[in-house]
């Protein structure tokens, strides 16, 4: 059952367009890969689905809004709050969620990323990896039924990489998530995608089952 439909997408910025013409229809439980070269629009198409980016034309059926998470290659995480209050933050502002019942289903989040001891720590002393591990743990907050992940390891030293990608996976063999995962870790998109979809020049050039590597 297609969970995400996606109809002649079409993305145009100021007078060029990133994305011209997307078909795709993407089901529950699905964990969808999205490879390309850079500047396909791999990352725009992620941004429209979530309702970042506006879309020009064609159309975009998905859960509603708040039933979906994104991890971002940067983080995006609040300087001034703590990985405990960076994962409570949307439970209490948007779902009005009590503090107490919002700081134990954070600290049991960051337990499932492996970092209950680094609750109290701001992001600038934690590392690259770690940050990234607190970001996909607030965009599991909210309990989304979709979850976007837009290069999740590009901005990480090689050593950090392995660490974030245990978590994805343990995310997807335990959790009932569609996710879609735009990364230039082929062999990582090869092992966790039931499909994978390469993307060029802001169209869909193929569907596999698996990227051949070089």
């Amino acid at each position: 059952m297609g969970i995400i439909k996606i109809q002649d997408l079409r993305k145009r910025f100021d007078q060029e367009f990133i994305l011209k013409g997307i078909n795709l229809e993407i089901n529950e439980r699905e964990a969808i890969g999205i490879v390309g070269k850079s500047g396909g629009g791999k990352s725009t198409l992620l941004r429209c689905i979530i309702g970042l980016e506006s879309v020009t034309s064609g159309s975009i059926e998905t859960p509603p809004k708040g039933r979906m998470g994104m991890v971002f290659q940067n983080f995006n995480l609040f300087p001034h709050k703590t990985a405990l209050q960076n994962v409570m933050e949307s439970l209490i502002t948007v779902d009005k969620t009590p503090k107490k019942a919002a700081m134990e289903i954070a600290m049991d989040l960051l337990k499932k990323v492996g970092l209950e001891d680094r609750a109290d720590y701001h992001p600038r002393v934690l590392s690259g990896g770690q940050q990234q591990r607190v970001a996909i743990a607030r965009a599991l907050a909210r309990n989304p039924e979709v979850l976007l992940f837009d290069e999740p390891t590009s901005a990480l030293d090689p050593d950090m990489v392995q660490e974030v990608l245990n978590v994805i996976e343990e995310i997807r063999n335990t959790q009932s998530l569609t996710m879609l995962i735009v990364s230039h870790e082929m062999k990582f998109v090869n092992q966790i995608s039931d499909r994978i979809v390469i993307i060029e020049d802001g169209l869909i050039k193929g569907i596999v089952k698996e990227y051949l590597l070089d």
